[in-house]
């Protein structure tokens, strides 16, 4: 990948630009592609084989992520052409304006909003897990209450509390910084799983006999490897920050597309051999039937001892601050964008005068995330996994968006001498939105294999009310901006 780019930060402009502040061109290809791969892998490859294999098995998991990466791939395709038909910041949210207008944008940018901050806050609490595992003297210290079955103790509050302000304060002092930290997470952890799969392989006591069953004992292969396929869209929620950071390019927008897929296919490997480690470390059988807190660890730790559990605790430690970093910046980019179209308060839109970095919206994540801890880890389970309808929904807002802008002749509407959208493309972009509603089917009809439990229903609910309010306080505010400046703050078209 080519690293090369000019880091000078451009000066405010005088005239029309004084009401669209504009971010600084910083970002490398290298630190993008860490962004997209640490943020999509993050956490959960290192703390929830166990449960993946407790539903399908160790090869139904592995079929079900390669599956769904496949899947990822074919949305990504939109993604790669309106990032470079759309640089700007906001993504999701600036493509569903540019073709449907303000009020589907909201509902994109509001759904949008959901699922990074949700695992902004997931991430912290990950790491208050691990210690809990690792350190349980320091985590598990001053018992406070207890919420939906999890103890909730001050240490692991205090932890994860300090790790959201740390990164908060990373990503207000600068994209540089919060982009060389990101690459060396991500080569941190990429080693750590190539270490732990290669001493697996090579240690007498591993085998890969262990992994029998394939699949699960207890459900259908075909019905397992679905359920896995299923949450493809939380799995790999992450490469579509890069678009968030378009604005931010110090290249050429081109080079997107390619860095996206070499982190899905980057992100799949990391989640297929963390499932082969654990599985080939000790019988997975007897591992999901215990229900250990951590799985992954306890068989590391029973095959390697504690120099294993160290190398499994620094990589898992850094995929959580990739994904901590990771979407700290995609959530602040999106209520920037927001901001700027004043589809929220403009504050959103305030810059660092010293940085240049929205550090509005990275203190607001920050300020709704240090709640998220008070409540539990179960609790939280519940609101992550309907975040993953509010991803989905993002994705398939941006292929339908692909489709309607591309001609079956190979062209964009309303011109373009890039040819952008050829046939192939169209149909890649109608194929991905017909992904992203079967994504959507799976989690929201009762008798698929992945719908959402009750208390996730009414945590979507509530965030859809809240929505809904927040909508009707900001329209007054919202219609006095015509759609010609409308377009020119979000999309920086015109005037």
């Amino acid at each position: 990948m080519d690293d090369h780019a000019d880091s000078t930060a451009p000066s405010p402009q005088p005239g029309p630009d004084a009401d669209r502040p504009r971010l600084s061109r910083t970002f490398r290809p290298s630190w993008i592609w860490a962004v997209a791969l640490g943020s999509a892998v993050g956490w959960g490859a290192f703390v929830l084989p166990a449960d993946w294999m407790r539903t399908a098995g160790p090869l139904g998991a592995i079929l079900g992520f390669l599956i769904g990466g496949l899947l990822m791939l074919v949305i990504a395709t939109s993604y790669g052409t309106l990032i470079r038909a759309l640089p700007v910041s906001g993504g999701e949210f600036a493509y569903t304006l540019s073709a449907f207008g303000r009020n589907h944008a909201v509902l994109c940018g509001w759904f949008l909003t959901l699922g990074y901050v949700c695992i902004v806050a997931l991430n912290a609490s990950a790491l208050a897990l691990l210690a809990r595992y690792v350190l349980p003297e320091v985590a598990e210290r001053a018992l406070l209450y207890e919420v939906a079955g999890w103890e909730v103790y001050l240490g692991e509050v205090l932890i994860a509390s300090a790790a959201l302000v740390v990164f908060a304060v990373l990503n207000v002092r600068g994209t540089t910084l919060s982009g060389r930290l990101q690459l060396i997470f991500c080569l941190v952890m990429v080693t750590g799983v190539a270490a732990l799969l290669v001493g697996v392989l090579i240690h007498p006591d591993g085998s890969f006999g262990r992994v029998d069953p394939l699949f699960a004992v207890d459900s259908a292969p075909w019905v397992a490897v679905l359920a896995i396929v299923a949450i493809a869209p939380w799995a790999y929620v992450g490469f579509d920050n890069v678009p968030q950071a378009a604005e931010e390019f110090a290249f050429s927008p081109r080079k997107a597309f390619r860095l996206i897929v070499f982190a899905i296919l980057a992100a799949a490997l990391l989640y297929s051999a963390m499932i082969l480690v654990t599985a080939a470390a000790t019988s997975w059988t007897d591992l999901v039937a215990e229900d250990p807190l951590w799985g992954t660890g306890d068989a590391v730790s029973d095959l390697f001892g504690g120099a294993g559990t160290t190398l499994l605790a620094v990589s898992v430690s850094m995929g959580i601050c990739t994904g901590l970093n990771g979407f700290y910046i995609a959530a602040s980019r999106l209520l920037f964008a927001m901001g700027r179209g004043r589809m929220i308060p403009s504050a959103f839109a305030r810059l660092n005068p010293r940085a240049r970095t929205p550090s509005t919206g990275i203190a607001f994540v920050c300020a709704i995330c240090l709640i998220a801890p008070w409540f539990g880890r179960e609790a939280l389970l519940w609101v992550v996994d309907m975040s993953a309808v509010g991803v989905t929904i993002a994705y398939t807002y941006t292929c339908v968006v692909a489709y309607r802008m591309f001609h079956w002749s190979g062209s964009l509407r309303g011109g373009g001498a890039e040819q952008l959208g050829t046939p192939a493309k169209k149909l890649l972009s109608l194929l991905g939105a017909v992904i992203g509603c079967s994504f959507l089917a799976l989690l929201l009809v009762p008798a698929s294999p992945a719908a959402l439990g009750a208390e996730s229903l009414i945590a979507l609910g509530v965030w859809i009310v809240i929505g809904l309010i927040i909508f009707m306080l900001r329209r007054r505010e919202n219609a006095k901006l015509t759609d010609e400046e409308l377009d020119y703050l979000v999309l920086d078209r015109g005037p």
